[in-house]
């Protein structure tokens, strides 16, 4: 806690950043939000993504989509190009010119009506997410616990978004995955560390708030560190073999893990001794007609006889 002038100083400018990034350059939308074309085609044989995506993009579409659809011979590609009843075939013929037999399944348009139905949605469900974790962490804990739990969710959020703006990567269904994947997470994350401290405020004799937490902080590292690097093992496997068609989703993880784990050394702590937690704050109060306080509360007499 010694360093949290510093990380709170940091804090403030990544969360600042990202949100002028988003008003400035905003996110790059995945054709989920925005709306275009889906053609479903189907090989003779199974295709290979990657070879895929070189053949279109030579043939000069931009942003699309291209993945596996049921099994390995269906193929569905997603582009940001307007409909048209002429598009499929061109997609059908450009993918034909590389000797491999393709059939057209089936295209459909997607409306941007929808992707604004899918943006308005996915905001309402972060909300509620936020609004549900801060109602429950408060009647867990104490109310200020359930602030400084929800506020270091909404900064790993922002901050996610905020690269994501800096980046241009793209904005779609799977990284809103990985943003409630992160909440999850870094909820899990900050409620052990809040556990340890409501602990230790009960537990251990002294009034130094900054103390406490250092010892609670202390004492859940090393599980907080191995739990946090073992996931971002497997993450980083996911980037690097799972295909194209969750590099994003990978990526919203690895940075969402990163800084969940921070928030949750940092800013949670940090923002509990900003509210004023004591050690009064967390003391059960004496049942009435327990007796003295120190005294030892005796069993009662039907335990007594037998």
């Amino acid at each position: 806690m010694g360093l949290r002038k510093i990380t709170s100083a940091i804090s403030i400018f990544l969360v600042v950043a990202s949100l002028v990034l988003l008003g400035v350059r905003g996110l790059n939308l995945g054709l989920d939000f925005t709306g275009g074309t889906s053609v479903e085609l189907s090989y003779a044989k199974a295709p290979v993504l990657e070879d895929i995506r070189t053949t279109l993009d030579k043939a000069g579409y931009k942003n699309f989509v291209v993945q596996n659809f049921g099994d390995d011979t269906s193929v569905l590609v997603r582009l940001s190009d307007a409909y048209d009843d002429k598009l499929a075939a061109r997609v059908t013929s450009d993918l034909r010119s590389t000797g491999d037999d393709v059939t057209l399944v089936s295209s459909a348009f997607v409306g941007s009506q929808v992707g604004d139905e899918l943006k308005n949605d996915s905001g309402l469900g972060l909300l509620l997410a936020l609004a549900v974790v801060l109602i429950y962490v408060g009647m867990r804990f104490q109310s200020r616990f359930g602030i400084a739990s929800v506020l270091p969710l909404g900064h790993d959020v922002i901050i996610i978004l905020g690269v994501f703006s800096l980046f241009q990567w793209t904005f779609d269904l799977s990284v809103l995955a990985a943003l409630l994947a992160v909440i999850g997470y870094s909820l899990n994350d900050t409620i052990i560390v809040a556990d340890r401290i409501r602990e230790n405020f009960r537990k251990m004799r002294v009034d130094d708030t900054p103390h406490i937490i250092n010892v609670s902080i202390h004492q859940t590292l090393t599980r907080t560190l191995n739990t946090s690097g073992t996931t971002l093992v497997v993450l980083f496997a996911l980037y690097l073999f799972g295909g194209e068609a969750i590099n994003n989703f990978s990526i919203a993880l690895i940075i969402g893990i990163g800084v969940g784990t921070y928030s949750s050394i940092y800013v949670a702590a940090t923002l509990l001794i900003a509210l004023g937690v004591t050690r009064q704050d967390l003391i059960i109060p004496p049942k009435e007609g327990a007796g003295n306080a120190g005294e030892e509360e005796q069993p009662p007499e039907w335990l007594n006889r037998m």
